[in-house]
Order: structure tokens, then sequence, then C-alpha cells
């Protein structure tokens, strides 16, 4: 197998430089981002070992270089984490072109990481029809940190999909096994492939998963799920039109209960904010299953400052997803955030957890910055810039049948608000130019208690 040493040694002299500003108020405290450079997906999320892991796509040297490499943080309770360097490179001929999106399955004392290996060919290709390989690869760990030789378990798909096939999520035990991965057919259609294996090597293909109407150009994460008794479907579609309430980002990312019929109407939005994309769902050993996304996305007309200071993107907090009794998805920050609220405060925090509640009907204006505000009226939420800390980023908007409560969790240049207890979502980034968070409330509440919020521990251990 060839090495690419080269591209090895650029990302870890990358990554290793990495040094965090202080005084860069941007970075955040409670969200994850990457010590250098860019991240986006999370990858191989699963809980090993007494950690929870996190790994993450990672190009260290971007924007000079954007190649793609896994990043890895872990923590043992979601609060205190640590860095642990680079450990999947795009050093051999199975991904010279980008280590990307993945996934963990912990079996046996063992994680397995089964992710996509990028190769571009040479030659005139527009890399979607033709000149690109997607090698779905599988290393294996005893400890969580030093992973085995890289070896190609599927490299062949349908003849009818484009070279857009990508993004393993691997379930199943005790030789039953499923791996599900995102597709774009000839005729630009998004679709989900499912296959099994018994062994964790062998797979033969199972299922194509879709919509009758094609439903976005390609169907990027894909992620099957079971929670009680109930089963979904998680997907990013590319390529949606856009609505008043609805699909308002470039690319989208949602769910599918897969009890209904697979329409445009069924799909349910993660989050109707700027910045939601490419989640992972993975569950711990207290039976929770917890998401985590990625926030920052490059999405034009708005864009991403915190680039100038040598970082960019980050990921959200983790997301805990209960049902309602109609089926749908709560997500909601996992209670051991609430460890990091410091004291209360009556204004200007730096970093802050909020909760408003007030009656369902009451028309209230929050306002969550300088620039930022968060307008509720009887059926409708609308998250508003008033100034340029956005970046470009102008209006959000959703409806409502009622909201009761309000959680705003703001940190650096992210913030994430949760309704009712998570049944809907907004996430953006925020780039002000001082720091602290100007708040404040028009209209009548209930009650409303605002923490101040210190950051989580991070220790370097590259």
């Amino acid at each position: 197998m060839v090495k690419y040493d080269k591209t090895t040694a650029l990302l870890r002299m990358a990554d290793q430089n990495a040094r965090i500003d202080p005084s860069d108020f941007w970075r955040c405290g409670f969200h994850l981002t990457p010590p250098a450079g860019w991240l986006n997906d999370p990858n191989g999320l699963c809980r090993f070992q007494g950690y929870y892991h996190v790994f993450f796509q990672y190009a260290p040297a971007y924007p000079q270089n954007g190649q793609k490499a896994w990043g890895h943080y872990r923590s043992p309770d979601l609060i205190n984490w640590e860095y642990l360097g680079i450990p999947l490179y795009p050093d051999t001929d199975l991904d010279k072109d980008g280590a990307y999106s993945g996934s963990a399955l912990v079996e046996n004392d063992r994680m397995y990481l089964f992710y996509t290996g990028n190769v571009k060919e040479p030659g005139e290709h527009d890399f979607t029809h033709s000149g690109r390989l997607s090698n779905t690869i599988l290393v294996e760990s005893r400890d969580g940190i030093h992973f085995s030789e890289k070896r190609c378990v599927l490299d062949s798909y349908p003849s009818d999909y484009t070279c857009h096939i990508r993004d393993p999520k691997v379930s199943g035990k005790d030789g039953r096994y499923d791996m599900v991965l995102g597709g774009r057919r000839r005729e630009d259609k998004g679709a989900v492939l499912r296959y099994t294996s018994k062994d964790k090597e062998n797979w033969e293909l199972a299922e194509e998963i879709t919509t009758e109407k094609p439903f976005g150009y390609m169907w990027e994460c894909p992620d099957l799920i079971q929670i009680g008794e109930r089963h979904y479907l998680a997907v990013c579609p590319q390529g949606l039109e856009a609505e008043e309430y609805r699909f308002q980002n470039n690319h989208q990312a949602g769910y599918f209960l897969l009890t209904r019929e697979r329409t445009a109407e069924n799909f349910v939005e993660w989050d109707m904010g700027f910045d939601f994309y490419a989640p992972q769902i993975f569950m711990d050993e207290k039976g929770r299953h917890i998401m985590i996304g990625w926030i920052g996305l490059p999405d034009e007309p708005y864009g991403n400052r915190d680039e100038k200071n040598g970082w960019t993107q980050a990921l959200s907090l983790p997301r805990v997803l209960t049902q309602t009794a109609e089926g749908l998805l709560r997500q909601y920050p996992a209670e051991e955030l609430e460890q990091l609220r410091e004291k209360k405060v009556l204004q200007n925090p730096i970093r802050y957890d909020w909760i408003v509640t007030k009656e369902k009907k009451q028309t209230v204006t929050l306002r969550l910055s300088k620039e930022l505000e968060l307008k509720i009226n009887e059926q409708e939420v609308l998250l508003q810039f008033t100034g340029d800390s956005g970046a470009g980023r102008t209006a959000r908007k959703a409806l409502h049948a009622g909201i009761e409560e309000i959680r705003v969790l703001a940190d650096g240049s992210v913030l994430e608000i949760y309704f009712n207890h998570g049944e809907m979502v907004m996430t953006t980034r925020i780039y002000q130019e001082t720091p602290g968070f100007e708040v404040g409330i028009e209209g009548k509440v209930s009650s409303s208690t605002l923490y101040e919020m210190k950051k989580m521990s991070w220790t370097d251990l590259r």
C-alpha cells in the first residue's frame, strides 16, 4: 500500500504548531472547536473504555491546504475534554485525497472505525460522474488511540449511482451488521444504500432507501436509529428548494419516521437556524441517544470570520434525543452541561445559559446579543440579526404551535436556542466586535434565569 508521507508531515506540522490565543473571544468555551484550521463533520462518535470519543473532519493546514484528516477528542463526562491529535491521515492509495466521514462500532472491547477514503483519478473529470473513487475503509483499535492498518471492505457500488457515495454508518453485533451509505443516483436523486454483513468485512447490498419523488440530489450522513419501538432514518439532503418556513439553508439535515411515507412533507428538520449539518447519533451506556452536529456551514452569502484567527467551525453541544407521543424527536443539551453554570447574573455575561418561561400565547422579544433578536408571536418565531455580526446571516423563521419555554446557550461565536425542551432548535454563529452578550426582554414572561457559564476543561495530549 502506497504511503503519502509528505501529506502526513504537512498536516501533522500544522496540527502540532497550533496555539490557542486566550484573547480570541470568538473561540468557544464549552463547544468543541479545532486546534487549528478547519473542522466539519463529527465522526466516530461512541462511548468506549470509559470515555466519550468525538472524532471530526479536520484540515489543520486550511486555508493553505484543505486535505481532510480526522481529529480526535475524548472525555469521561462531556465537560472535561482531552485532545489526542490526528489518528487518521489521508496517507495511502485508498484515501489519498481525503479521509472522509465515517462512524464507530464498539464490540468485544474493540473500536472499529469505518470511513470513506476519497480518491481522485488523474485526467479530465467532473468528479461526480467520473474520476472519483469512494473506498469504504476499516481500521480497529484496542485502546481508542492507536489503530490498525487500513483495509478496504467495500469499493464497488450500483452502476446507476454517481461517484458520490460516502459516510458509512455501521451498527449491529454478534455477526449481524448493517451499514448505510449516502448516495447520489445518476438522475440526481438522493438515496441511501443499506448493506449487511456477518463479519464486518464482506458486505452485500440489501436495499435502497429513497423517496418516490426526488428529494434533493444527494443524501449525505445517513443514520438508521431505533428509539423505543420506533425507527428513524436521519439524512442530510442537498439541493432542496427553499420555502418560507422550511429548507432555508443551502443544505438540510433532518429525519423521517419510518412508519410514515417518506415524502417532503414528512421530513423533519433537526434545526431551523443558520448553522447545523452532518449530525451523528450514538448511544451511551446510560441508554441515551446523543447527537452532535457541525456548526458553521460555509453557505453563501454568509461566512465564518473566525478564519482570520487561524481556525474555523465548531461542533454542537451533545443533544440527547427523546420522543414525543406522536413519534417526533426532541433534542436537548446533555444534563452534564449544567455543571458549567457558575452563577446567576443580571446582564451582559461572557457566556450564558438562559432559561425563560412564558404563557403559550404571549408575544415576547428576547435580545440575545447587541445585534441579535428572537421574536416570538402566537404562530411564528423570527431569529433576526439587526447588524453585521451575522457575517451575512440575516433572518430565519419557523412556525410553532405554542411556545412556553426557551433556553439559549451563548458561547463565544455560537448560539443554540431550544424551544419547549427541544421540540424545535435554532443554531447560529455570531461575530461580535467585543466580548460579552447584551441581553434583554420586551414583553411579559413568567420567569427568567440567566447563568454565567464557565469554560469546560481542555487538555492537550498530543
